[in-house]
Order: C-alpha cells, then sequence, then structure tokens
C-alpha cells in the first residue's frame, strides 16, 4: 500500500498537555551539569511550539477527529531521530539508515574523560546506565558525551482498521523553531517531509556524530566523513584504532549547526537530530 497524500491539515496537529510535558526525568544530581542540563531547557521549550501547531482543528487520537485524517499519539517523552540527508530536501531515500533514541541519550552517556573509569573498565563495556559500548561502532553529542547508539528507525506499521502491516510510518518532529511537520518514512526508505526541510526540523544545538573503525585507517590513519558523505583524511599519523581516548576534549562543545569534531583513527557520520513528538494512531 502506498502511504497516503497529505492534507494540509495532516501536519502540526500534535499538542503537549500534562505530566512533564514530555519532557524526560532530570538525570540524577550526581550527573548534572550545565551542559546536561542544555538539553533539558531545550524540551522544555517544545511545549508552547508545540501548543502552538495545535491551533487549528486537532487530530489527535483520542479527541473525537475525523477518522478520515491522520490521527497522532503524542509520546509521554519526547524521541529522538538521528537523520542523514540533504539539508535542504523535503524528501529522498536513505532513512533505512537513520536511528530512533527512544529516550534521550544525553543523561545516560558518559563524558570522554570518564570513559576509562566508567566504561573501559566495567565488565563487558556496559555503562553505568546499562547500555553497551561498541568499540567498532559508538556516538558522540556536542558536550563530549559517549552516548548509546539509537535503535533502527521503524518504517512500517500495523494499521488496526484493515489488520495489515502498511509499509510506512508517519511521525510528527520538530527542530523546535519554525516548523513542526509530518514525516514518513516507508519500508524501502524513501522519507517525505509534509512541510519544510530536513534542516528546518533539525534541532540545531544538538549535534551527534557516528564513529567507526575504518579499513582504510589500518594503513592510512584517520578518515572523517563529513555531513555530506565527503571522505577526507582526519591527520597524519593518527592511532591505527578507533577509540573515545583519541579524541581531543578541548574542540567540545560544538556550536548549535556546526560539525562534529573528528577523532584520530576513526570515519565519522554527521547526523541531524529531530525532535519527536508522537506518531501515527
Amino acid at each position: 500500500m502506498a502511504p497516503p497524500i497529505f492534507g494540509a491539515g495532516a501536519a502540526l496537529l500534535l499538542a503537549l498537555s500534562g505530566g512533564n510535558g514530555g519532557v524526560p526525568n532530570s538525570p540524577p544530581a550526581a550527573e548534572s551539569s550545565p551542559a546536561r542540563l542544555t538539553r533539558r531547557a531545550a524540551l522544555a521549550s517544545l511545549l508552547p511550539v508545540a501548543a502552538a501547531a495545535a491551533t487549528s482543528t486537532p487530530a489527535l487520537a483520542d479527541d473525537g477527529a475525523d477518522p478520515k485524517k491522520p490521527q497522532f499519539r503524542r509520546y509521554p517523552q519526547i524521541r529522538f531521530i538521528a537523520a542523514l540527508g540533504d539539508p535542504s530536501a523535503s524528501s529522498g531515500a536513505g532513512s533505512d539508515a537513520w536511528g530512533l533514541w527512544r529516550d534521550d541519550p544525553g543523561p545516560r552517556g558518559v563524558y570522554l574523560r570518564d570513559y576509562d573509569s566508567r566504561i573501559a573498565s566495567s565488565k563487558n563495556n556496559v555503562a553505568p546506565a546499562g547500555w553497551t559500548f561498541r568499540r567498532d561502532d559508538w556516538w558522540l553529542e556536542e558536550h563530549g558525551l559517549i552516548m548509546s547508539n539509537p535503535d533502527e528507525l521503524p518504517r512500517k506499521r500495523y494499521d488496526k482498521e484493515s489488520g495489515e502491516v502498511v509499509p510506512y510510518k508517519r511521525y510528527v518532529v520538530t527542530g523546535d523553531r519554525e516548523v513542526t511537520s509530518v514525516l514518513t518514512v516507508t519500508e524501502d526508505g524513501r522519507w517525505d517531509l509534509a512541510k519544510g526541510t530536513l534542516y528546518d526540523v533539525t534541532h540545531l544545538p544538538c549535534r551527534s556524530a557516528r564513529y567507526t573503525q575504518p579499513a582504510a585507517a589500518a594503513t592510512t590513519g584517520a578518515v572523517e566523513v563529513g555531513a555530506t558523505g565527503t571522505t577526507t583524511a582526519a591527520g597524519a599519523g593518527a592511532s591505527k584504532t578507533c577509540a573515545p581516548p583519541n579524541a581531543d576534549r578541548k574542540a567540545f562543545p560544538v556550536k548549535p549547526g556546526a560539525e562534529m569534531p573528528p577523532v584520530a583513527g576513526c570515519a565519522k557520520q554527521d547526523y541531524a537530530v529531530l525532535f519527536v513528538l508522537g506518531e501515527e494512531a
């Protein structure tokens, strides 16, 4: 079944209300810092953004909206998509390489300075928050926090009305700026925004990158893959092992919208971060 064509009223109709407004719980006191609280403030600011987006006729699953319109259910906590693509595009391919964090990975992360004591010295590279660090495939965010790897982004859903699994899934996404939109991703990896571009729904202060051990690094040193996918040398005489201790901690925090720093011995891929408010019911 092909994804339906969106009507003008299909997007921007999700409001956060009640509870903590979708803001994940604050990190434990021992882990709190100005860097960790930055994302907390950003998430809190989404309440008025989402409320403003709901000034049109709502399309929430529990409000008696027109059943012919797409209906969305809000998440109790905001989720995060790690996306790849042309920032100026409104559609494209490659969403099969996108990821999803169901919980904010920042408060669950480990600072680069604590890698040896909190991850490397632990049994089976398990971080204090319970996630497992992958030595050949790991992630950093803008404050120099090592994050858990995102899960694969679901790209199909079960349709209760038809009783069938449909080969697409729709999410309400925002960059916490001017645009909130409906994102459709399909089983074959295509993606489409009902409004705006990928840049418009990217949260610029949240930077993230994936660091992996490239085959070329064993003989030529580090390799960097930028946001556009371009591969460049990351420095002569670099370590042949892609590991967090190789990162330059002075390069953090990263400015909003800037690329993440290269790490000696690693291939790097920058990802855009999208806030996810809910999904099609």
